[in-house]
């Protein structure tokens, strides 16, 4: 008798951390909300030929190098990560067709196991100064900038974008140092009024 493929469930680089936080809501949310999205679906690629390959499945190419567009509907985004490398993620039936596509030479799958994290609230400001070197209040947020920098002392992409007038930033790093950021982080945000929320809590900023 032939067994039954197995298929893990994914976990999240921030299971540990998760397991022992303690999560927030109302008030302190309001200030300071960190939540983990690691699990949303993601795709990447790269290589001289990934514009043209990219618009052939019907993906929006954000125009500038280091900047983002939406993808249609709003079920997610696509950032463009220097000149020819590109990450999609938030669609699951796009990003499951773009991994099965053939892809021609010149395009190259990235193998994407980041730590993604959705950070908001009023302090998120306060925040940043105390983590990071760049001051993302001077962005000009209509261009979709996508900055990559450090955030204590780990290399971090990060998406800032703002809803009804609250701040809401995406940022990755490499899944070996993301409880470590997840950890730091969430000790500020403590410090400043707020902590951790489930994702499902932050589901209209996605």
């Amino acid at each position: 008798m032939m067994s039954a493929a197995f298929n893990p469930v994914p976990v999240s680089p921030l299971a540990d951390g998760l397991s022992s936080a303690v999560f927030v809501s109302g008030e302190e949310a309001a200030n300071l909300a960190i939540a983990d999205i690691s699990l949303q679906p993601r795709f990447g690629c790269k290589g001289p030929g990934a514009i043209s390959w990219l618009t052939a499945q019907g993906v929006p190419v954000p125009t500038a190098p280091n900047s983002a567009c939406v993808l249609p509907q709003g079920k997610g985004r696509v950032l463009r990560l220097g000149v020819t490398e590109f990450l999609v993620e938030g669609d699951a039936a796009l990003v499951a067709s773009l991994a099965a596509a053939q892809r021609p030479s010149g395009v190259y799958p990235v193998l994407r196991q980041d730590a993604c994290l959705l950070l908001s609230g009023r302090k998120l400001n306060a925040l940043l100064l105390q983590s990071c070197n760049v001051n993302f209040a001077a962005l000009d947020l209509s261009t979709s900038p996508v900055v990559l920098t450090s955030m204590v002392g780990v290399g971090v992409t990060v998406l800032p974008e703002e809803k009804n007038d609250v701040p809401c930033y995406r940022v990755w790093c490499d899944g070996s140092y993301g409880l470590y950021l997840w950890q730091t982080l969430c000790t500020i945000a403590e410090e400043l009024g707020g902590g951790t929320v489930g994702a499902e809590s932050l589901a209209v900023l996605l």
